[in-house]
């Protein structure tokens, strides 16, 4: 009879070695993802110089301080976090970020897709950022240019509008805040009543 669980947990072991495995293969190992790589040489110098008293000039130690502290959290998202997804829970719709179809002949890293109100894209697209339209008014970022905001991999950003005022807000810092021609995504000069011509999400 022992023998028999012991075979039997063994076989079972083995199918999870076998479904496990391909799914493992699909993601890589974040050492070849340059957002980890960049976080963590930011964090390894910044607490080298503040372990020897050569914080680059300008910087305090309380500047350095907070600055670790937003690393390590960013560390922690890319290393705990499993699917990155966007939620809108706003009353209108957003554009979010994502790579380009198998179809598209866009020459841009990140493209937009329009995220209705209410909805979650899937968990198995990977949303990449927040389109900012120029006359939207998102908390912590200028308004009146378009700009686009990264989110690291992991990351559930979720989308929230303060009542009062109507101001975006986010419950993730951005990883970057970029405007046209700073990075390789798409970033044009749109008002909020454009983005209904944006192609739609994967929705969860």
């Amino acid at each position: 009879m022992k023998v028999l669980k012991v075979l039997l947990i063994a076989l079972l072991c083995f199918v999870n070695l076998l479904v496990v495995r391909p799914a493992l293969a699909d993601r890589p190992p974040l050492t070849e993802n340059p957002d980890y790589v960049e976080i963590t040489n930011a964090l390894t110098n910044l607490l080298q110089a503040k372990e020897t008293n050569t914080l680059p000039k300008g910087i305090t130690l309380a500047d350095a301080d907070q600055k670790i502290t937003t690393l390590q959290y960013q560390k922690y998202i890319m290393e705990t976090g499993k699917d990155t997804i966007c939620r809108n829970d706003t009353t209108q719709p957003v554009a979010v970020y994502g790579t380009p179809g198998k179809k598209s002949t866009s020459q841009f890293e990140q493209v937009l897709y329009l995220l209705p109100a209410g909805e979650e894209t899937d968990d198995d697209w990977a949303c990449s950022g927040l389109y900012v339209p120029n006359d939207a008014k998102v908390d912590g970022l200028d308004a009146g240019r378009a700009a686009a905001v990264k989110v690291l991999s992991g990351t559930q950003l979720v989308l929230n509008e303060n009542p009062d005022t109507g101001v975006i807000e986010l419950n993730v810092p951005p990883a970057g805040v970029f405007k046209a021609g700073d990075v390789n995504w798409e970033i044009p000069d749109l008002a909020q009543a454009d983005l209904a011509t944006i192609p739609a999400a994967p929705l969860d």
